[in-house]
């Protein structure tokens, strides 16, 4: 970590971008060396690390779109993201979207491009700084006044494009992404509206669901303010798992410890050739996050939302069933609209092609 990387940091730990623009070790890598026997390793790729077979001009062309690989700057840091262009000739509405805690673009937010593209939103998945292929040290920092920076600076490169209409600029947010994109909206007029799916709101009731009670809360919060000190002190930078890296051995200090949610993630720690498409998920995350993510309030800015906002949810997503419906009920946005599509679970709406294509229309309607 750089000098001034450090000292910003000790100014405010969530200014921690300047002076950085660094790209994390990770973005270097090789991809190449030998997977055994069979047709799959004789065409091994190799080389710097890229997640796609990009054509000249960084740029894929698909039936009725193409993608475009695009970097444009994040307080002075650069971010890596995809830019899904529907065809044709004309300015169009645009969608910038947030996925997950830790998410990299490759995840949920692909999903979702992939199909709002075809129903004619220009859509831009990222990777946010500190995450992926974006830069930003140190690596695998959460941080929600950074992501909410993210996508305002999504929107500024948005509405400097050609092909965009700056008045119909749109934000989805996937499950905790769905916090930041209500705080970008409440102070970033340029987004005309939201929808947030699936969402994982972080409140205390929340908290509670996912740690158990009161004293695991403070427990977390309190290593979580503990390592930010360290690393405000000396610049050591401790991490904790996202998921436990095996059910066999579980890790009661992993962010998040639901079987079914290791199950998912795990196989996105994978670094082979082959699995390069996936991105740069890391099963990590800064430990001085935890403290800024289970403390969070979304429920203290919700009452702030005047930006028109459609949430789709069910049953088994993430946050239950009441404290979703309770939150929309506080939105005072007089254009909003719940969805609710019923017995899915969270999962789903990661990678479930038919609970994607059930919500997706509803966005694309809502934007359009």
């Amino acid at each position: 970590m750089s000098n001034a990387t450090r000292r910003d940091a000790l100014v405010m730990l969530a200014v921690l971008t300047a002076g950085s623009g660094m790209i994390g070790a990770a973005h270097s890598q090789q991809v190449g060396g030998p997977l055994g026997g069979g047709p799959l390793a004789a065409g091994a790729p190799s080389g710097p690390f890229t997640t796609q077979p990009w054509l000249g001009g960084n740029r894929l062309q698909m039936a009725g779109y193409s993608v475009e690989r695009v970097t444009y700057p994040s307080q002075n840091v650069p971010v890596v993201g995809n830019l899904f262009l529907p065809s044709g000739d004309g300015r169009k509405p645009a969608i910038v979207v947030i996925g997950p805690v830790g998410f990299v673009k490759e995840q949920a937010p692909l999903q979702y491009a992939s199909r709002l593209v075809r129903e004619g939103h220009v859509t831009l998945i990222f990777d946010p700084r500190f995450h992926g292929e974006s830069g930003g040290e140190p690596r695998r920092f959460e941080s929600g006044i950074e992501k909410v920076k993210d996508i305002s600076a999504a929107v500024d490169f948005l509405v400097q494009r050609p092909d965009v209409d700056p008045t119909r600029i749109h934000v989805l947010g996937i499950c905790q992404g769905v916090n930041w994109t209500i705080e970008a909206a409440i102070i970033d007029a340029r987004i005309r509206a939201i929808s947030v799916v699936a969402g994982h709101y972080l409140t205390p009731e929340v908290a509670t669901m996912y740690l158990g009670t009161p004293a695991n809360i403070e427990s977390r919060l309190a290593k979580g303010r503990s390592a930010e000190a360290r690393f405000r002190a000396s610049g050591q930078i401790d991490y904790i798992n996202i998921v436990s890296p095996s059910l066999a051995q579980p890790d009661p200090d992993a962010l998040l410890t639901a079987p079914p949610i290791q199950m998912f993630y795990i196989r996105w720690a994978d670094r082979t050739p082959f699995l390069a498409h996936r991105g740069l998920w890391e099963n990590r995350l800064t430990a001085m996050s935890e403290h800024l993510i289970w403390g969070h309030r979304i429920d203290l800015a919700v009452p702030k939302l005047k930006t028109p906002t459609l949430m789709i949810h069910a049953d088994r997503a993430a946050s239950g069933g009441d404290i979703p419906r309770k939150l929309f009920a506080e939105m005072p946005t007089e254009k909003k609209e719940l969805v609710w599509l019923g017995g899915q679970g969270q999962l789903q709406f990661y990678e479930d092609p038919l609970t994607i294509e059930q919500a997706v229309p509803h966005i694309a309607r809502f934007f359009g």
